[in-house]
């Protein structure tokens, strides 16, 4: 039996805190999204898979497509959580620390928790990724708070405060920005 995304407990205690211990719910069932059920936010390139919910916890996932040389996610890391980048075409430049590399299609980049981290279409280039978080924490929400505070109607300051929730602290990182501006 196949699972729906979003039918699983949420990994955190009554206060909303993340509870680690709970994030894992043990063996879940097969979870299959079809392309035509999972959640488009064009505005940021990305189609939401699935998130910790439908998991048990084990992952959350979504593909990330950006257009000739966008910027992508910005400097920040993840406490909690190892980050999987899997190219499936052009090229992405990715901050990994303090290195920015480029990496292009097949090409697979595991960020492990701490470690600071950024993403955007290499200059001239179109990127698409599959990106899996794991152990999984509910993060389709905070895309959408991204995808509101790109369209003007969410502030930056939302965003912030919402660090904690989605194991998602931004960073400010001079080798990133040196290599955005240069290209």
């Amino acid at each position: 039996m196949l699972a729906e995304a979003g039918t699983n407990s949420n990994p955190r205690n009554a206060k909303g805190e993340l509870d680690m211990s709970a994030t894992l719910t043990g063996p879940y069932p097969p979870v299959l999204v079809r392309a035509g059920e999972a959640e488009h936010l064009d505005l940021i390139g990305h189609v939401l898979l699935a998130d910790s919910s439908a998991t048990g916890g084990a992952l959350t996932s979504h593909r990330v497509a950006l257009a000739r040389g966008a910027d992508g996610a910005v400097p920040h890391r993840h406490d909690h959580a190892s980050e999987l980048f899997y190219i499936l075409d052009g090229a992405f430049d990715l901050l990994v620390d303090e290195d920015v590399i480029t990496a292009r299609a097949d090409d697979l980049l595991v960020v492990p928790p701490g470690v600071a981290h950024a993403f955007a279409a290499h200059r001239g280039f179109t990127a698409e990724a599959l990106v899996i978080a794991t152990p999984g924490i509910e993060r389709f929400d905070y895309f959408r708070h991204v995808v509101r505070r790109r369209e003007g109607t969410e502030s930056l300051e939302v965003l912030a405060g919402l660090q904690d929730r989605f194991d998602t602290h931004f960073l400010d990182s001079a080798a990133w920005q040196r290599a955005r501006a240069t290209g």
